[in-house]
């Protein structure tokens, strides 16, 4: 039982079903690995044994019934951004290092309905805001091909759980990349579904009209079969879209390579600061999907140098107006003593808030004040319209687009790159969230260093079953997406 970590998630329910193991022994087993090893890669912010092991009696009772799902008794880990009832939820934040939801998020719901176990919670950047999972309140996280590079951001905590196989996948949430940039990092497959797909329900708000919620494994497969779960209509989300949800795990081989037309946009491959490691894998993955059959056909975006200050005047306005709830009254970090009303809004959010999150909070509540309204956030939302119809114009005569998750493989820890240099990495994903497309990021080999390098490909609206089987195949062909740090192939 010491490799249970090596297999995939329909290894993982057949042992399940077949009882060659137990819930509760395949629950131990990931946890004495956490105990193990997270010291190194500190990807956990809270680790759960005690709900974990009864999750996991429940599921071996209802696996013994013959009441389970398909998912019944395998463990996963949720962001800290998703609301988990009786369990601290921090958002990577000192303001929230205090608060227990008392409620669940519609993923957190489903997954537990579907009778998956709760390892526990993993590290992010504070309030989803960041590149490099740094500046999280309880500190940096490490990327487990490297311990001594970021494991990408947001959802850096996610990517390095799963990647050192102290998870058999993860949670994780996309606002400008955040799935599919850390899935890029760690050498891992992560989808981020069309936007109104998952339900946004108790998830902790950045930017309310990008925010999207997605799965992070190490294949397509295994993202499937967590799609299955999360996905569908939630009527406690106004922005959830009433759409029949796909069986993904049945449409894995529902969509030919052969004869699909894969995008290639000039613009991107000539973005400044592309490294040259990263698009020669880029460019050796597409040519095997060619081999396979893929037509590829160049393609114009011509709004692409408009995607970095588009973003980063929308999502800074949002969440100026999301984290205003946090005033140090009604819940998360107070400070001591305060002289008045006011003096308790300024220190209470001064103290708590990170600086990330405070200069993002500071650029939004500019963007929307008097007299630039119109001038900056008004014409950024002209300007997200006329990125979206770029897409929707390409997708006329591609089915995919593709280019490169991240411009570059995973920084150092502490590199300390500038506010605009961590910005202008994200160069290849935000336009994916403003237009509210589906994204998918695949690895495809190593740099000179021997980090992982990925592969993003852009579908249509609604397009994740397409997504997910085009990978799935190229996964079939290719053996990236099995390959292991040093780190997760050590037995616990």
């Amino acid at each position: 039982m010491t490799d249970l970590h090596r297999l995939s998630i329909r290894e993982l329910a057949e042992g399940l079903s077949q009882a060659k193991f137990s819930s509760r022994e395949l629950t131990e087993h990931y946890l004495q690995r956490i105990a193990k090893l997270d010291s190194q890669v500190k990807s956990y912010v809270t680790v759960t044994p005690e709900q974990a092991f009864a999750e996991a009696d429940a599921a071996d009772a209802a696996l013994k019934a013959g009441n389970a799902t398909a998912l019944t008794g395998i463990p996963l880990a949720h962001k800290d951004i998703f609301c988990t009832k009786g369990i601290k939820t921090t958002a990577g934040s000192k303001i929230l290092d205090n608060f227990i939801s008392p409620y669940d998020a519609t993923v957190v719901e489903k997954t537990k309905a579907a009778g998956l176990v709760t390892l526990g919670k993993v590290n992010m950047d504070e309030f989803a805001m960041g590149s490099t999972s740094e500046s999280s309140y309880v500190g940096a996280t490490s990327n487990p091909w490297a311990l001594d590079r970021v494991p990408g951001g947001s959802s850096g905590g996610s990517a390095a759980a799963v990647a050192a196989d102290l998870a058999p996948f993860a949670t994780g949430t996309d606002t400008g990349g955040s799935i599919r940039q850390p899935a890029s990092f760690c050498g891992l497959t992560g989808l981020k579904p069309t936007y109104g797909r998952v339900s946004r329900f108790g998830i902790i708000a950045y930017a309310s009209s990008l925010d999207q919620a997605g799965p992070m494994a190490r294949s397509a497969e295994d993202c499937a079969y967590l799609m299955n779960v999360i996905a569908g209509h939630d009527a406690k989300d106004s922005t959830s879209v009433k759409k029949e949800v796909d069986d993904y795990i049945a449409n894995l081989n529902g969509t030919s390579v052969k004869g699909l037309r894969i995008g290639i946009p000039k613009q991107y491959f000539n973005v400044v600061g592309l490294d040259a490691d990263v698009k020669a894998r880029v460019e050796e993955s597409l040519k095997k999907l060619e081999e396979m059959g893929a037509t590829l056909v160049e393609i114009d975006l011509n709004m692409t140098e408009a995607y970095v200050p588009t973003y980063y005047l929308i999502a800074p306005a949002e969440a100026s107006s999301n984290l205003s709830r946090y005033d140090g009254v009604r819940y998360g970090h107070r400070c001591e003593n305060p002289a008045d009303l006011m003096d308790l809004y300024k220190r209470s959010r001064s103290e708590g808030f990170g600086s990330e999150v405070q200069r993002r909070i500071l650029i939004g509540t500019y963007a929307l004040s008097a007299g630039y309204y119109d001038a900056y956030y008004v014409k950024a939302q002209k300007v997200r319209r006329l990125i979206q119809q770029d897409f929707l114009k390409a997708f006329e005569n591609v089915d995919v687009i593709a280019a490169p998750s991240a411009p570059t493989t995973a920084y150092k820890i502490g590199a300390n790159l500038s506010p605009t240099e961590m910005y202008l990495g994200d160069i290849y994903t935000l336009a994916v969230n403003l237009a509210g497309l589906p994204a998918i990021n695949a690895p495809v080999g190593f740099d000179k260093d021997n980090l992982p390098v990925g592969l993003q490909l852009i579908g249509n609206y609604w397009s994740e079953s397409q997504l997910l089987s085009i990978v799935h195949q190229y996964q079939q062909n290719t053996d990236w997406h099995t390959k292991r740090a040093a780190i997760a192939e050590e037995n616990a």
